[in-house]
C-alpha cells in the first residue's frame, strides 16, 4: 500500500502533540520579569520536549521519503511510536510542574526510552518490508546513534535517583546528539 496516508497521519499527530504541549504554558500573573521566574521549569521542559518531538518528526520525514510502500506491520509500528510520543505532553507537564523532581524526571526518561524503542520497531518493520538493496536499507545502516541513545536513556533513568539533574543532562545530551542532522537518509536522497 502507498505511504501517503501514514505520512499525513503522522504529521497530523505530531502537530497535535506539539499543540497540546504549548497549551500547558500558562501566562504569568504579573507584568515584570519576576513573574516569569516560576515558569522556568515548565518552559525548560517544553523546550526539551519540543526538540525531541521535532527530532522524531524530522527523522520520520526523512525515513518515509526513502521507502516506496508500507504494510500493516508498518502501520501498527508507526501507531506504537505515535502512542509513546503522544504521552510526551503529559510527561513533560509532570516533570515541569514538579520542578524536575526525581520521579517525574524518571517517568519522562521512560517515555523517551519507549519512544526510542518504538522508533526501532518501526525501522525493523520497514526493513522487513524492503530488501537490503533499497535506499532505505542502505541509509539505515547499523543505526549506532539510535542504539547509543536508547542506552543513554536507560542509564539516565537510573541515574536520576542519584541526582535528577544527571538524568536531565543526559536527556539534553541525547537531544544535542540528534540536533546534529542525521545525514544517512539525506545523503542518499540527494543522489
Amino acid at each position: 500500500m502507498g505511504k501517503g496516508r501514514v505520512e499525513a497521519f503522522t504529521d497530523g499527530v505530531v502537530a497535535i502533540i506539539i499543540t497540546i504541549m504549548v497549551l500547558e504554558l500558562k501566562v504569568p500573573h504579573g507584568e515584570d520579569f519576576s513573574a516569569l521566574a516560576p515558569l522556568w521549569p515548565i518552559f525548560l521542559s517544553y523546550v526539551l520536549s519540543f526538540i525531541n518531538v521535532g527530532i522524531y518528526w524530522n527523522n520520520l520525514h526523512n525515513m518515509f521519503h526513502t521507502v516506496q510502500r508500507v504494510d500493516g506491520r508498518v502501520l501498527w509500528a508507526n501507531l506504537n511510536l505515535l502512542f509513546w510520543l503522544s504521552l510526551m505532553p503529559a510527561t513533560t507537564a509532570f516533570m515541569g510542574e514538579n520542578h524536575f523532581a526525581p520521579v517525574p524526571v524518571a517517568v519522562y526518561g521512560v517515555d523517551l526510552a519507549l519512544c526510542a524503542i518504538g522508533f526501532n520497531i518501526l525501522t525493523m518493520a520497514l526493513h522487513r518490508l524492503h530488501s537490503s538493496e533499497t535506499l532505505f536499507a542502505r541509509a539505515l545502516g547499523n543505526d549506532l546513534k539510535g542504539k547509543i541513545s536508547l542506552a543513554l536513556y536507560i542509564a539516565a533513568v537510573a541515574l536520576t535517583f542519584v541526582n535528577h539533574w544527571i538524568g536531565v543532562s543526559i536527556y539534553v545530551l541525547v537531544a544535542l546528539i540528534w540536533l546534529v542532522p542525521d545525514r544517512r537518509f539525506e545523503r542518499l536522497i540527494e543522489k
